[in-house]
């Protein structure tokens, strides 16, 4: 009996990390680059589904009455997304994310008042922590499905690190141009000011960040959605990266 033809996936083709995380603030283009570099490497596709979240239009009108309501809202959604990160590590099923979990802590300190922030805290933990039970993740290291992060209470968190994290960057005005643009009725309310909150709070995080190496690339003038060379030039950068950080420019080398 014949054996059957060997299928063999050309290795520029192959994705180089087996969990990538796209990340930044609203409209830089994290689901874009995201759908691009999936269809690339044919890896599985997770996005954030903030159409999902009833709170959130009401938070934009409203930051400090809907804020709660809203991050736990996403809480509960990024536990349900981490059952489906470990199904893809237990799968060996390459994975693409337009979101870190992490990014849950970004937007809650950054609209919760103290006393709110410590409520969400334990009340996120205490998701996380079944979520967990329910996947079968231990904090006490790693094992199938990855690296099990801690979050700075001492929660675990419910998902796995990425093996890889591309941060977008752009100016408040950028995104704010591109919001305006792409016209969402739910985001037009979105306020300049709490553009650049925003964008301070994310610099912040990735300043600290160190759990996984990251790639922090200037949005502005790269356009990996509509240019194949830049896209190239992306994908380059992440595959022949060797540090724990680096910052890309187009047409630099940082």
């Amino acid at each position: 009996m014949n054996a059957s033809p060997l299928t063999v996936t050309a290795p520029q083709l192959r994705p180089p990390f087996r969990y990538i995380a796209i990340e930044g603030p609203i409209g830089v283009g994290k689901t874009s680059l995201a759908r691009r570099l999936a269809d690339r490497w044919s890896m599985q596709q997770l996005f954030e589904r903030p159409q999902d979240n009833p709170f959130l239009e009401r938070f934009y009108r409203d930051t400090t009455r809907h804020a709660l309501a809203t991050q736990l809202h996403f809480a509960l959604q990024r536990a349900h997304q981490a059952q489906e990160v470990a199904a893809a590590y237990a799968a060996g099923t390459p994975l693409i994310a337009d979101f870190m979990t992490e990014k849950n802590d970004i937007f809650a300190r950054l609209t919760l008042p103290e006393d709110e922030w410590q409520l969400y805290r334990a009340l996120a933990a205490r998701i996380d922590a079944s979520s967990n039970a329910g996947n079968g993740i231990s904090n006490s290291g790693s094992g199938t499905t990855g690296t099990i992060r801690t979050a700075s209470d001492g929660s675990a968190a419910a998902a796995p690190s990425p093996d890889f994290v591309v941060y977008l960057q752009a100016s408040p005005e950028v995104l704010f141009s591109r919001i305006q643009k792409r016209a969402l009725p739910m985001e037009l309310q979105i306020s300049d000011a709490y553009l650049h909150a925003l964008c301070n709070a994310y610099n912040e995080f990735f300043y600290h960040y160190d759990r996984t190496p990251v790639l922090t690339v200037n949005a502005e003038h790269l356009n990996p959605l509509d240019s194949d060379a830049d896209l190239a030039l992306l994908v380059e950068r992440m595959e022949t990266m060797r540090g724990r950080k680096e910052f890309f420019v187009k047409g630099t080398s940082l």
